[in-house]
């Protein structure tokens, strides 16, 4: 059982204009399928209805190069559907000429159920969100007037914006609408827990897994919480302060409050197993140093760990034995979508 969008679907319009027929497309809505498993969605399907041509103008968008001052480094190039859409081997993003941010890329599936976005949640708009990489030094380093020059002085441009949009005017708002919507369509909820959740196809968790859940659901679960395995909080989790990266201050670079220094945003957890490295600077390249931090390496850090974080005696952690360690692992792989990382809608052309 799926509940849907359901959205119209409408054809194209003959007209005659000027003794000429023309005929004029006109952009063909599609219905996006929600996982029954899964919350409401957050993004306004009807400000920004989903439409194929949409959709279609914004996967090229996504994996355009000249979106960036130096016409190679895309929004495609930091998010890389074989690793969740990470940046697989870097630690923290890597930009125009080489240059290095100071946090590690972001997986960016099902964004439609999120209102903020980001490590320290800068974006309050999915539509908004991508300015944030564009018009960044470090990133790709452009300015959304000559990112909209650009596309204009290429003649493929012109028809995907008439298709998506009716006429042929590019502009700041629909081309961040046509990536939002390709996002939008990046729903991950077909793994093997979503299965057993579900109850499809007789599939159940190993003797391993269902005590990763078990465990799970004692331990992590307040956090990483529901189907999207977030809370969407955020929280100082005692990640020692990485002195190479003095201007990382955490949520406080947007709340201005000394008491959100170093917090961040709780990510989710869906396909973890291969989104490494992990925390907002890669510092941990498997889910065993993550675990081991939470059991034995936390630290206050200057800031203020989160309670949930700090046990009766007052020490930091989460007391994890060896073998509880392995059978998380083992429940966290079961949440890797290999429907969606696969899926050639998302795949460059």
């Amino acid at each position: 059982m799926k509940k849907t969008v359901l959205l119209f679907l409408i054809t194209s319009l003959f007209f005659s204009c000027s003794k000429q027929d023309e005929y004029i497309t006109i952009p063909k809505n599609i219905t996006l399928t929600i996982p029954n498993n899964f919350p409401e969605l957050e993004y306004n399907l009807e400000n920004n209805p989903l439409t194929e041509e949409g959709v279609a103008l914004g996967k090229k968008l996504f994996y355009e190069g000249r979106l960036s001052s130096d016409g190679i480094i895309s929004c495609g190039f930091c998010h890389e559907q074989a690793s969740a859409f990470t940046h697989h081997g870097h630690t923290i993003s890597h930009g125009v000429d080489g240059k290095k941010g100071f946090r590690n890329t972001q997986p960016i599936q099902n964004l439609a159920f999120f209102t903020e976005f980001t490590w320290d949640g800068a974006a309050i708009h999915l539509d908004l969100q991508p300015i944030i990489p564009i018009t960044s030094e470090v990133e790709m380093n452009e300015t959304i007037p000559s990112v909209l020059a650009k596309l204009s002085s290429y003649p493929e441009y012109e028809p995907l914006f008439s298709n998506a949009f009716g006429d042929a005017e590019i502009t700041s708002e629909r081309m961040l609408k046509a990536l939002s919507q390709f996002m939008i369509t990046m729903i991950s909820g077909n793994s093997k827990y979503d299965k057993v959740v579900r109850n499809e196809g007789n599939t159940t968790f190993s003797n391993i897994e269902n005590k990763g859940l078990k465990i799970f659901k004692n331990k992590c679960a307040t956090c990483h919480s529901g189907a999207l395995f977030t809370d969407k909080t955020y929280r100082n989790n005692g990640v020692p302060y990485n002195t190479k990266f003095p201007e990382e201050e955490g949520r406080k670079r947007v709340s201005g409050y000394e008491s959100d220094f170093y917090k961040f945003r709780v990510p989710s957890l869906r396909n973890v197993a291969l989104s490494f490295p992990y925390m907002h600077d890669g510092r941990f390249g498997t889910l065993e140093d993550v675990l081991n931090f939470y059991s034995d390496g936390m630290t206050e850090n200057g800031g203020i760990v989160d309670p949930l974080l700090v046990k009766k005696d007052g020490s930091l952690g989460i007391d994890l034995t060896s073998d509880e360690k392995t059978a998380l692992i083992a429940f966290l792989n079961t949440l890797t979508d290999n429907t969606f990382l696969n899926d050639e809608r998302f795949a460059e052309y």
